[in-house]
């Protein structure tokens, strides 16, 4: 019975831990420093569509002949609004 108790405390304390390094990890993330998408008259169309239906349309402008191409170092390009957050409420 003892060893019953004491395979349980080191579960507990084991928990703990494990969950304590992970909210110091997900704590300390940096902030988030990708633009989101702006709220100009350009973009204001795709602000209440679907995810995925107004990425279909960024490549319009943001290929390398289109009005603003994107840099050459730009992660993948088929997932805009992953990353480029529309406001709180926009879309959703």
């Amino acid at each position: 019975m003892k060893k019953n108790k004491n395979t349980i405390f080191i579960a507990n304390v084991l928990f703990v831990v494990v969950c304590a390094g992970l909210f110091y990890f997900l704590w300390s993330a940096p902030p988030e420093t990708t633009a989101h998408l702006p709220t100009d008259d350009d973009h204001a169309p795709f602000l209440h569509m679907k995810k995925k239906e107004a990425e279909k349309h960024c490549g319009k402008c943001h290929s390398p002949k289109g009005i603003a191409p994107l840099p050459a170092d730009h992660p993948p390009k088929y997932r805009c609004l992953f990353c480029h957050k529309r406001e709180q409420g926009a879309g959703m």
